[in-house]
């Protein structure tokens, strides 16, 4: 069957749980094909197996010939680095036959605490990982996406109009909007993101390249433990906003995001659970 993505390749990092891992099931479910990353090697390979067991079995409860060979391939490493990231977007290519043109930048972590309170300890990592990297991914993606449309077609009757789109889509935050005094530092590193992307979009636009920020509320994953969330605190948070969102709340709005017409660009997303008033 025929779904809104079927054609598209993608790559998103931070895959192997979360937010991350929602969003690639999500796109191979929408009929992308998919390269994903994380750290954790054997977490990663196990979802990619997961991925394509399910891909499987579509297959084969469709009655036409849908082809052969993984949708999601892994690719294990840092993606602050930039070998990865040449490994990743190399990997889509070699893989499935062409460059990805939609490409998910996700990988990043938190940390509880403001600028006067948190673990200064962990301060380089978190900028390196959620601004450095992040960056690093956008400036690689960007170079492969403007490469999709040949120069001359983006103009109002180009040929590019009538194939899919070609998307760069990243995850900020909620915290990256509104400050919140109980993890002010790592908002900080979410405002940087918030600020880089609105520029690649100014860059990109006119070379027919969606640029997108999706902008997340509480969602229950491994977020909470990396950061260090105080859990008595944190529970306390969901007695008075839940439910929380769920990381496939996430992955549905982005596919969605992915799957508009060529001349249709959704910039910016942001999603709260319903009764989180602030942030």
């Amino acid at each position: 069957m025929t779904t809104a993505l079927s054609g598209r390749i993608a790559v998103v990092t931070g895959a192997s749980a979360g937010i991350g891992l929602a969003i690639a099931q999500e796109l191979a479910a929408q009929g992308a094909r998919v390269v994903i990353n994380a750290r954790r090697a054997e977490v990663l390979k196990q979802v990619a197996d997961d991925i394509n067991a399910k891909s499987s079995e579509h297959r084969k409860a469709d009655d036409r010939q849908l082809g052969e060979g993984p949708v999601c391939v892994p690719v294990a490493g840092d993606c602050s680095e930039q070998g990865v990231i040449d490994q990743l977007l190399n990997t889509a290519k070699r893989s499935f036959g062409a460059e990805a043109d939609l490409v998910v930048v996700n990988a990043g972590r938190g940390l509880s605490g403001s600028v006067l309170t948190s673990d200064t300890t962990q301060w380089d990592e978190m900028v390196r990982t959620n601004i450095l990297g992040a960056a690093a991914m956008m400036r690689s993606a960007a170079r492969r996406l403007t490469s999709l449309v040949p120069e001359g077609e983006t103009g109002q009757s180009g040929a590019w109009l009538k194939r899919a789109g070609r998307d760069m889509i990243v995850i900020g935050s909620v915290v990256g909007r509104n400050v919140s005094p109980y993890s002010s530092m790592y908002g900080g590193t979410k405002f940087a993101v918030h600020g880089m992307v609105e520029g690649v979009r100014r860059e990109l636009a006119p070379k027919g390249v969606r640029v997108s920020l999706v902008e997340p509320g509480f969602v229950i994953s491994e977020f909470q433990g990396v950061a260090g969330y105080d859990p008595a605190w944190f529970k306390g948070v969901m007695e008075k906003i839940g439910p929380a969102l769920d990381p496939a709340d996430i992955a549905r709005a982005i596919a969605f995001v992915a799957s508009q017409p060529a001349h249709v660009h959704i910039a910016d997303i942001l999603l709260r659970p319903t009764r989180q008033e602030y942030p």
